[in-house]
């Protein structure tokens, strides 16, 4: 039987192409993939940050709309950093601190005059490759980031996280902040789980004890081995966190957990966003979701992706296996 109080964050209608997709261009940030999209609302206009994949590593860039269906490219936001820095291969920006409300403008809020975001970056060259550390970053007008230091690295963390650290989620409630990430084992074939941490002053944070907060289900279920990209967000004074899960029988999928303490979270037992038929944009993976509301409606932002028809694996200028890029479903 279906969760009732997930009736209002069903997003049934699915567009059936990209919204926003790889350049294919050698050379470019995101020739072969974009990933991870975080969307907001600012200064009259709709952004989006994206994480593209140049088969190095990931780096952040930016795209802006006026109605969240047609997207422009803005470029590059976040490089890579220096040879020796945390930033060397890989630099994705995941989320900026935006206002709690579900149902909300999707508006930034400023820390000391300025925006702050959550990055993590790989240790090594190619696809996600070693333990990943979280970090915070600082901007003035969105396109120029600072970064701190790494906060949050695999090797201080518990046996659930050992493994790496992934996509994280930054909330402001009540003068405490709290930041959600997803963590694997350092098993073969690993498991991802969320937990949370949280700070008074962004500068020194503690991980909660009874983390891993939204753990694998059982065998069989949506999130049996990943749980995975939290989005947290409050409606009604309840907290929905929209995240993925991997199975060991389907694809990534995004689902929805509900909470009132931003500790404790009940699974939806439906899926969310489900993967496409074959042929579609996103029948392989339908995952990583971004959500904001506009006029009373939901659009949810996913990664989609699907096998590359092309038998020679070219797509423009590059040769890549599938494609990857950003889908949306609304309502």
């Amino acid at each position: 039987m279906s969760s009732s109080w997930i009736e209002p964050l069903r997003t049934p209608i699915k567009v059936p192409h990209l919204v926003l997709s790889p350049s294919y261009r050698q050379g470019e940030f995101d020739s072969h993939a974009v990933d991870c999209p975080f969307v907001f609302r600012h200064e009259g206009r709709y952004y989006m940050t994206y994480v593209g994949w140049d088969r190095i590593g990931y780096r952040t860039g930016l795209a802006s709309s006026i109605d969240l269906l047609h997207w422009t490219k803005e470029g590059m936001i976040l490089d890579r950093g220096p040879e020796g820095s945390p930033t060397q291969f890989n630099a994705a920006l995941m989320n900026i601190l935006r206002d709690n409300d579900l149902y909300g403008a999707g508006e930034l809020k400023k820390i000391d005059g300025r925006f702050v975001g959550t990055y993590h970056a790989y240790p090594k060259p190619g696809y996600e490759e070693g333990p990943a550390v979280i970090g915070l970053c600082w901007s003035d007008d969105l396109r120029r980031w600072e970064l701190d230091d790494p906060i949050l690295s695999a090797s201080d963390g518990a046996d659930w996280e050992r493994g790496g650290l992934y996509k994280s989620w930054l909330v402001e409630y009540e003068g405490t902040y709290h930041l959600y990430y997803n963590a694997k084992t350092t098993a073969k074939h690993w498991n991802e789980q969320i937990g949370v941490a949280t700070s008074k002053d962004l500068a020194d944070w503690k991980r909660y004890e009874g983390n891993p907060i939204v753990r694998n289900g059982e065998k069989g279920a949506f999130d049996d081995r990943f749980a995975a990209d939290p989005v947290v967000l409050c409606h009604e004074g309840v907290w929905y966190m929209f995240y993925y899960g991997l199975s060991t029988r389907r694809g990534g999928r995004d689902l929805v957990a509900r909470s009132t303490d931003l500790l404790h979270w009940e699974k939806a037992d439906e899926v969310l966003v489900d993967l496409g038929p074959e042929g579609a944009v996103d029948d392989l993976l339908a995952h990583k979701p971004g959500v904001i509301a506009r006029d009373g409606r939901l659009y949810h932002f996913y990664c989609a992706v699907t096998r590359n028809p092309d038998p020679d694996r070219k797509i423009g200028e590059v040769e890549h296996s599938e494609i990857r890029g950003i889908a949306l479903a609304h309502n």
